[in-house]
């Protein structure tokens, strides 16, 4: 199957399950992968055969500057199920949310979840 991916997408959240998190927010980094059948597309060179990219990165924005929540893992949750509804072409993705400030007491790089969903 032939995938789309959209790396390093920036939003700034409120997510966290420290008051502070949700007072202040922090920037907050997803990457995506989408597979599909992109043969449709090529052929015709036709968008709506696709997925549009800039219709993802809103998708994903709206759910990760939305309603706060506790987890990165709910904030990645939420986004699977929008992308997944509102884009029947997509079979499965991938999506990794980052959040590289998050309140640890001590030097790292980041810290992420992972996760993959399908169509149901």
């Amino acid at each position: 199957m032939d995938k789309i991916e959209i790396r390093g997408m920036e939003f700034f959240g409120r997510h966290g399950c420290l008051p502070e998190e949700r007072a202040t927010g922090q920037p907050f980094l997803v990457d995506i992968v989408l597979w599909l059948d992109l043969m449709p597309a090529g052929e015709s060179d036709d968008l709506e055969k696709t997925v549009d990219y800039a219709a993802v990165f809103q998708t994903v924005q709206a759910v990760v500057e939305g309603a706060p929540v506790a987890l990165i893992e709910s904030v990645a949750e939420r986004v699977a199920a929008a992308v997944l509804a509102a884009y029947p072409l997509v079979r499965r993705l991938r999506v990794t949310v980052h959040k590289p400030q998050a309140p640890i007491p001590g030097k790292f790089a980041d810290v992420s979840v992972t996760l993959r969903r399908e169509q149901s």
